[in-house]
């Protein structure tokens, strides 16, 4: 089943977001793809938005404020060039938020990694690597896991089928 059919079929059934991916332009969609996907594939229910800080930053401030009302557990956030995104969600909520910066040209997503990561004291964003978005989905799944049994499991799991991935391909490498 698809990322999107697992996350149609959680809306239907009235699953309550637990991580939000809010993305500051639509063009990001394919690069959060990974991370929807990823949180599909662990059974997190989630949301996806687009909220630009600079082209509506009330409506950021708006969403971040209200995100705890709304049972929301972690935010990620997407957005290249001056990547502002995951910095003012921060700034609006005691939530945990996870910023992925995005490569952009001219620099390739420098620029939006130093804009997530140099965050001032007091207002922390965990950031994962430039277009890293399925680790900022596994990074929230192990912040929910610390409440949550069952998917600390699938996590477990899911490292598992790693392992054996990596096993089977040193097996085929050492016998050529």
């Amino acid at each position: 089943m698809t990322a999107e059919r697992v996350t149609e079929a959680r809306r239907r059934s009235g699953a309550r977001p637990l991580v939000a991916i809010v993305m500051g332009s639509e063009s990001d969609l394919d690069r959060v793809r990974p991370a929807r996907e990823a949180l599909a594939d662990l059974g997190i229910a989630h949301e996806v938005r687009v909220i630009s800080a600079h082209r509506t930053p009330d409506r950021a401030a708006e969403f971040a404020a209200g995100a705890v009302a709304r049972g929301l557990k972690v935010i990620i956030a997407a957005a290249g060039g001056a990547a502002h995104l995951a910095g003012v969600l921060a700034a609006h909520t005691v939530l945990p938020v996870v910023g992925i910066p995005v490569a952009a040209p001219p620099l390739g997503g420098l620029d939006a990694l130093l804009a997530t990561v140099q965050m001032p004291s007091g207002v922390p964003v965990a950031t994962v690597a430039i277009d890293g978005a399925q680790n900022a989905a596994l990074l929230a799944a192990e912040i929910l896991a610390l409440g949550d049994p069952a998917l600390a499991g699938r996590l477990v799991e899911r490292r598992e089928g790693l392992r054996r991935k990596v096993e089977a391909a040193d097996a085929r490498v050492t016998k050529e």
